[in-house]
């Protein structure tokens, strides 16, 4: 690795936001802020997504240092509603058991005297840890800071320092300073220059504002942004490389931002660009190439930059972010999930927010779109394991898998299309509006092919279920649309929690293989479901009464004509790691 390489590897941290469709952004409720719980529902707290023992959580941001993986993420101290927001710290050698640290950043100068909200962190040349992040300050404008590790030695990383020249980048004319946060990874050009984007709006239009710096100091702002788009503020961006399949590099590693710079590298390499919009919630992002000389991103003719196209996932999943992870040499991606229930329940529950699951991200051999997998960590909590092979499901019937505790699992599905010729028509006016499709296509409503798929977290009169399930809808004589979604419109009793179906379509050649595959994460009150090898992700969050525990059951279920097969079907307890032990001195 030359100079400049070894100068440059760059890790990605933090994002702000403050709530998904459920809690309004910025919503900050007094009453709530310090109040002790009353009660606390330890049948829904998940067994191994990460989340602090009580209280707020929200965008987590991950790096890697001397051995350790640090997770930082935006955490309220007093309660479990937005508010009082610091930087948590939790730190792990595999991304599955966590050590609670002190917080890292919290409030102490006058540039974030009312937040310190997220941002990411870059390796310098002498090998020391810059955190960028998104200071409030006393007139309540967002201004961008960093902050050094107090004790470079202390792999912990446990206390960290803010120069007394902060900010160093505040809102100039033009910039709407309620609206301009979460600083990405910083990356080295050619020329010299040190970049990075920040988030901001005019208007209806996103923009990802571009800056430079020579000494990661002082910060110019570029003529012209890196990238804009009628969609609504840009919050959480994330700008990285990806490797092209059929270059010298396997293209299912991941690519360091250190090789942005690198022309050589470039040519097998396409760039990420995601943004996270108020407005909808959602992440979406688009793949396109990026000019060093000219300083554009530009994403290729396939991808738009609207609010319908591709997310990493089609669920309750915001704030996410990234970094690559030079132990594995892979692109790891972290979301976060909030609760779907009431504020009230929350502070009852004394928590609010989860992570999920650590995804290693790489792009599709097509170049079309990213896929996403666990990490593989994630299988050494695998325990008990029971297996279903070769079993045909007619329509209208199902089974249930038993002989192991399915509330907190990991379940591997492939499924065998029987008839394609009784595939519904596929209107092309729903190419737009996947999660619309499944409210009107949901799992009750029988189909031509499906939906088939699982029943989980349901209880053992299927009055409580949550359905994950694919149906397959034919576009021409050849050709066929394969939708996927989550739906727990039949999860909970409880009448005031926020049920909505997410789904996205899967781009799959069905009419080729008659087969699809699915992979369901299930802990608790969170189920995270990856279709086809990971081409469609959805989480949901879903809060049993009556299934909860021992009382949780999965099933398998055909709702169509077409009869489906079980080819085969693995399904694994998953134990419980350490989960934010405080770390022994």
């Amino acid at each position: 690795m030359g100079t400049a390489a070894a100068a440059l590897s760059v890790v990605s941290l933090l994002c702000w936001t403050a709530s998904t469709a459920v809690h309004a952004s910025h919503v900050i409720y007094p009453e709530l802020q310090s109040l002790e719980t009353k009660e606390v529902a330890q049948e829904l707290r998940t067994g191994y997504h990460f989340q602090p023992p009580k209280h707020w959580i929200n965008d987590a941001g991950p790096m890697y240092y001397k051995g350790l993986y640090h997770l930082f993420y935006q955490y309220n101290p007093k309660g479990a509603v937005w508010g009082n927001i610091i930087w948590a710290h939790s730190v792990s050698t595999d991304l599955i058991h966590w050590v609670a640290l002190e917080p890292a950043i919290y409030p102490t100068m006058p540039f974030d005297v009312n937040g310190c909200w997220s941002g990411s962190a870059t390796l310098l040349p002498n090998g020391v840890p810059v955190i960028m992040y998104t200071g409030i300050d006393p007139h309540k404008n967002q201004v961008q800071n960093v902050a050094y590790p107090a004790n470079l030695s202390d792999p912990y990383l446990r206390q960290w320092v803010k120069p007394d020249y902060n900010p160093i980048i505040s809102p100039d004319h033009g910039i709407n300073a309620s609206a301009f946060r979460d600083p990405t990874t910083a990356w080295y050009g050619p020329d010299g220059h040190w970049r990075l984007v920040v988030g901001t709006k005019e208007n209806m239009r996103g923009i990802a504002v571009l800056y430079r710096s020579r000494d990661f100091k002082k910060w110019v702002k570029a003529r012209h942004s890196l990238h804009a788009g009628l969609t609504g503020m840009w919050e959480c961006p994330d700008f990285f490389p990806v490797a092209v399949a059929g270059g010298s590099r396997n293209h299912q590693s991941g690519v360091d931002t250190v090789e942005l710079h690198d022309r050589v590298v470039a040519k097998e390499v396409k760039y990420v660009l995601k943004v996270s919009l108020e407005l909808t919630r959602y992440d979406y992002y688009t793949i396109g190439t990026y000019d060093h000389d000219k300083e554009r991103y530009t994403p290729d003719h396939a991808f738009l930059d609207n609010d319908y196209d591709l997310r990493y996932d089609y669920g309750d999943f915001y704030a996410s972010k990234s970094f690559f992870d030079p132990t594995k040499k892979r692109r790891v991606l972290w979301g976060w999930a909030n609760e779907s229930d009431t504020v009230t329940d929350d502070h009852h529950k004394g928590w609010a927010g989860i992570q999920a699951i650590p995804r290693k991200i790489f792009l599709s051999r097509s170049g079309r779109q990213l896929i996403q997998w666990p990490v593989e960590e994630v299988k050494s909590l695998r325990s008990k394991h029971v297996n279903v092979s070769n079993k045909a499901v007619k329509g209208g019937e199902y089974f249930e898998i038993t002989g192991f505790k399915s509330v907190q699992s990991d379940v591997e599905a492939a499924f065998a299309i029987r008839d394609l010729d009784k595939a519904e028509k596929f209107d092309l006016a729903w190419r737009t509006d996947a999660q619309g499709l499944c409210k009107k296509f949901n799992s009750h409503v029988k189909g031509g092919v499906g939906p088939f798929g699982l029943w989980l977290l349901a209880s053992d009169d299927l009055e409580e279920r949550t359905a994950v399930f694919f149906r397959v809808f034919k576009t021409n004589d050849t050709n066929y649309a394969i939708l996927m979604c989550n739906d727990p419109t039949r999860s909970s009793y409880e009448s005031q929690i926020y049920r909505p179906s997410f789904a996205g379509f899967v781009n799959v050649d069905i009419a080729k293989t008659k087969k699809i595959a699915l992979r369901t994460l299930i802990d608790h009150s969170v189920v995270e479901s990856f279709g086809a090898g990971g081409k469609t992700c959805i989480l949901t969050r879903v809060y049993p009464r009556k299934a909860i525990g021992d009382d949780a059951h999965l099933f398998v279920f055909n709702n169509g004509e077409s009869d489906i097969k079980v080819t085969n079907l693995h399904a694994w307890e998953m134990k419980t790691p350490t989960m934010n032990k405080l770390l022994e001195q």
